[in-house]
């Protein structure tokens, strides 16, 4: 197959690399996570990167990694959340394939990534008033992404399932 990327992106916890995993697997296509690749060139996680380098830095890896971190096809990509936010890269995005936003309420979110040590951004006193802080700063950014799908309540198989509707409907 040679069929553009599939963009998935939202916060954490929403299911991207869930929903991206199990959608590749049906569609025969490649999975990948940009937190993972980053990780993987990097030899570092992303708390690690947080603490010794920096969110600079890591949205600096983050725009590598769109630029030149993947292949231009048949990929299903899971973006780090903050990924989209960075200037320039949701169209960027749009240009590579098709972008779908996966949102979930905050309550959601907190309740699925749980007391999760790997999230630096929920290192935080109260994580799910900043989830509903960060949520409220990218939101418009993240509505701008060619189509969203709300994953409250839904299976992963549910979420692929309509990942593939969108995707037969727009002949991607």
């Amino acid at each position: 197959m040679n069929l553009p990327n599939l963009y998935l992106i939202g916060m954490m916890g929403t299911g991207k690399s869930t929903v991206g995993k199990l959608l590749s697997t049906k569609l025969g296509m490649d999975f990948i996570d940009s937190d993972n690749a980053i990780e993987d060139d990097t030899g570092k996680t992303i708390s690690e990167i947080f603490s010794t380098e920096g969110e600079d830095k890591f949205r600096q890896l983050e725009k590598d990694f769109v630029n030149s971190g993947h292949p231009s096809k048949n990929c299903i990509i899971s973006c780090g959340g903050g990924l989209p936010i960075i200037d320039g890269v949701m169209d960027q995005l749009k240009e590579k394939g098709m972008v779908v936003c996966l949102w979930a309420e905050p309550e959601t979110i907190i309740e699925r990534v749980g007391e999760n040590t790997a999230r630096p951004l929920l290192h935080v006193e109260n994580p799910l008033l900043e989830m509903k802080s960060i949520l409220a700063t990218r939101k418009m950014i993240y509505l701008e992404a060619d189509s969203c799908i709300p994953t409250d309540g839904l299976s992963p198989d549910e979420v692929a399932d309509r990942l593939i509707e969108l995707r037969d409907l727009s002949n991607i």
